[in-house]
């Protein structure tokens, strides 16, 4: 794919963040859309702002963990654009807690979202973009499907998984020369709501020393970096580059090169950054309640 001009994109968890910065990005670049989100509010926020820049754009209530409903998305994604060129799956939710401290339920509910949800979207769309003719899966994961920390085993279960998922799905399509491609997104710390929407369990004071409302406070103020909008830069640069793996920000870079020269070692890296973070960790005052 050489350019975005007079495709059709479908853009999961477009109503804010990444989703809503590609959404406008390949607006500009004359790229029709098809955007879905269970947040109807910031959807449509997103939808109407996507119009004044001169593309057709459709906005639907989707759930990405909801197989039935993506199909039919996709479905109607095709019967009212015509076709569709490129998928975004790039809806996703966060959750932090250690194993023992964590529910079966929580594993459940985020492998639904941010694994289940991307093969959802992949499986549902597929054909379509191989009856365009010039299709692109694009897959987000994290720079926790590139290592592992402390406290995030949920999150790093589903971004490890889409990770893998991706890689074979690209091979897959390679072999078969169907004019389909894929890649796969490893952002790093992006300024979006995930932070503060992300479930957490004050187990995770046993990695960090602070409660989960400090946690979250403080990996929000700290961590994310990147814009949305110059993520999206990247990886639209990414699918044109037809690049099998995009990652975003010198923090993703870094933990890349970290990964690959140190692939065991780097755990005792992390490991003993975080005890010394937790024993500098400012500390609570009065109760702090956690969040979910």
């Amino acid at each position: 794919m050489k350019s975005f001009e007079n495709k059709v994109a479908a853009i999961t968890g477009a109503g804010s963040g990444i989703g809503r910065a590609l959404a406008y990005a390949l607006a500009r670049q004359g790229c029709h859309l098809a955007l879905s989100d269970v947040n109807v509010e910031g959807l449509a926020e997103t939808a109407s702002r996507a119009r004044q820049l001169g593309v057709q754009v459709t906005e639907t209530r989707v759930d990405v963990a909801d197989r039935g409903a993506m199909q039919a998305w996709a479905d109607q994604v095709a019967l009212d654009h015509g076709r569709v060129n490129l998928i975004f799956n790039n809806a996703g939710v966060a959750h932090a807690g250690t194993v023992e401290g964590s529910d079966f339920a929580d594993y459940e509910w985020i492998m639904n979202i941010n694994f289940w949800g991307v093969v959802n979207g992949t499986k549902a769309f597929l054909p379509h973009l191989k009856a365009s003719g010039q299709g692109h899966v694009v897959n987000v994961s994290s720079v926790f499907g590139l290592f592992a920390q402390p406290g995030m085993s949920a999150y790093n279960a589903t971004k490890y998984a889409v990770r893998g998922f991706t890689e074979s799905l690209r091979q897959e399509l390679d072999m078969e020369g169907c004019g389909v491609s894929a890649s796969c997104v490893h952002p790093g710390g992006i300024k979006t709501n995930i932070a503060k929407t992300a479930r957490m369990n004050d187990s995770l004071a046993r990695v960090t020393g602070q409660a989960a409302d400090q946690s979250r406070q403080q990996f929000h103020d700290q961590l994310l970096r990147t814009t949305p909008e110059k993520a999206a830069a990247v990886i639209l640069r990414g699918v044109l580059r037809n690049k099998r793996r995009i990652l975003i920000g010198s923090d993703a870079l870094a933990a890349d090169l970290m990964q690959r020269l140190l692939p065991g070692f780097y755990q005792r890296l992390v490991t003993a950054s975080m005890r010394l973070a937790a024993r500098f960790a400012p500390k609570p005052k009065g109760r702090a309640l956690s969040a979910e």
